[in-house]
C-alpha cells in the first residue's frame, strides 16, 4: 500500500489534529494518528476519548483504500523538519511504514487501525450554522475567564447557551465572568446549554479561521461536532450545571468611569509590573474626572500613576486583580472603554457591543 502527497499538505492536517494527542497515554493506540484512506484522499485523525478532530487532504497517488495508524510526535517531527516542496511517499507493509522524501528515509513502526477509538457522530440533537469570524469573536472574548484547575469542574470550560435564536457563550472562574452573545440566522432553535471542556475550547480556537465561511454545528446528548471546510472537530461535554451567569450581572451599576481605551490599558500594564507577584491586587482611586492607580508588592516597591478620565460619581476607592482588567481591554477593539460600578464593595462591568456581538465583563473587586 502506496500514498503520495505533498510535504505541505501532509503538514498541515498533521498540525491541524495533533494538539489533541497528549504526551501521556493511558492507552498506547491514542499516541497515534489514524490514517484512512479512500478515494485519493486522506483523512488523519487525532484523538484523546474526550476530543476527536479529523482533517483531510486530496492526495496525489495511492494504490487503494485502507487504514493505517501512525506515532504521532514522530511523524509531525519527521515532516516538519523536511524542507519545503518535496513530495512525501508513504509505503506500509505489515506493521511498518517507511517514509520517503528526498533523499531521506524513515521507518516507523504501526499500530491497527481497527484498535482506534471514533466517536459515533450520527446521534445529532440539534443543528445550526454560522460565520467563522462571527464563532471567533466570541470565544476570542471570553475564553480568557474560564478557570483552569478549578475543583468545580465545570467551571473548567465554557457554556454554549442557546436560546429565542441567539447563542450565548459564558466563562468564569469565580472571581470574573465573561459572556459574549450573537444572534443565529438558524430558526427555531431548542433552548438547550453544553458545556465545552478547557482544552477542547482551546483547540476549537485553534481552527477557527477569520473568514466568513459558514461552520455547521451538530449537538448530541454528550458531544458537540463543528464541521469546517475540511476538519471536522468532535467534543464531550462537561456533564454538570452551569452557575445561573445572569444573577451575577449587576443592574445598577450607574458610576460610569470613561477613557481612551488604550491609555488606561498602557498605565495598568505599568501598574502590574509592581503589583504582588501572586494576587496581582492594585489599588484605583476614583475622584472628579480623575482616576489614580497605586500598586506595591512585598518587597515595598510601589508605583503610583494617575490619568484624566470622564467621571463625575463619588470618590472611591477599589481593589482589583490588575490582569483581569488587562484581559478584558486587550480583547477589546474599541477606542473608548466605561466602566461601570457601583461602590467600593461591588463589582466592576464593562459592556461592549457592535454589529456582530453583545458582550459583558464582570470583575469582582479584591481586599488590599
Amino acid at each position: 500500500m502506496k500514498i503520495s502527497l505533498s510535504r505541505e499538505n501532509l503538514l498541515k492536517v498533521l498540525q491541524t489534529v495533533g494538539g489533541v494527542v497528549e504526551k501521556r497515554q493511558t492507552m498506547p493506540i491514542l499516541a497515534n494518528i489514524l490514517f484512512q484512506v479512500n478515494q485519493n484522499t486522506l483523512t488523519v485523525t487525532a484523538s484523546d476519548l474526550e476530543i476527536e478532530t479529523r482533517a483531510s487532504t486530496e492526495l496525489e497517488s495511492s494504490d487503494g483504500d485502507f487504514s493505517v495508524t501512525l506515532p504521532a510526535v514522530k511523524l509531525i517531527s519527521i515532516v516538519r523538519s523536511l524542507p519545503d516542496g518535496l513530495t512525501i511517499l508513504l509505503e506500509f507493509d505489515e506493521m511498518r511504514c517507511q517514509l520517503s522524501a528526498g533523499r531521506s528515509r524513515f521507518k516507523l513502526s504501526t499500530l491497527p487501525a481497527d484498535d482506534f477509538p471514533t466517536i459515533d457522530l450520527t446521534q445529532t440533537e440539534l443543528s445550526f450554522s454560522m460565520a467563522q469570524n462571527q464563532l471567533k469573536q466570541i470565544i476570542h472574548n471570553t475564553a480568557f475567564a474560564m478557570a483552569s484547575q478549578d475543583v468545580r469542574f465545570y467551571l473548567n470550560g465554557m457554556l454554549f447557551d442557546i436560546s429565542n435564536q441567539t447563542l450565548r457563550v459564558v466563562a468564569t472562574d469565580g472571581h470574573r465572568l465573561s459572556t459574549c452573545s450573537t444572534l443565529l440566522e438558524t430558526e427555531g432553535l431548542t433552548s438547550t446549554q453544553a458545556i465545552l471542556p478547557r482544552k477542547g475550547v482551546l483547540e476549537l480556537q485553534k481552527l477557527i479561521g477569520d473568514d466568513d465561511n459558514l461552520i455547521a454545528f451538530s449537538l448530541a446528548k454528550n458531544y458537540l461536532t463543528v464541521q469546517f471546510e475540511e476538519t471536522v472537530f468532535t467534543c464531550k461535554l462537561v456533564d454538570g450545571r452551569f452557575p445561573d451567569f445572569n444573577r451575577v450581572l449587576p443592574q445598577h451599576n450607574d458610576q460610569l468611569v470613561q477613557t481612551d481605551r488604550e491609555l488606561l490599558r498602557s498605565l495598568l500594564q505599568r501598574a502590574a509590573i509592581l503589583s504582588n507577584d501572586k494576587f496581582k491586587g492594585i489599588r484605583l482611586a476614583l475622584s472628579q474626572n480623575l482616576l489614580a492607580v497605586h500598586a506595591q508588592n512585598s518587597d515595598q516597591d510601589e508605583s503610583h500613576e494617575d490619568m484624566a478620565i470622564d467621571y463625575n460619581g463619588t470618590e472611591m476607592e477599589i481593589g482589583f486583580n490588575v490582569n483581569y482588567l488587562l484581559d478584558v481591554l486587550n480583547s477589546m477593539h474599541e477606542e473608548a472603554v466605561t466602566l461601570y460600578m457601583k461602590d467600593a464593595n461591588s463589582s466592576c462591568m464593562v459592556d461592549t457591543q457592535n454589529e456582530t456581538c453583545h458582550c459583558q465583563h464582570v470583575i469582582m473587586p479584591m481586599r488590599l
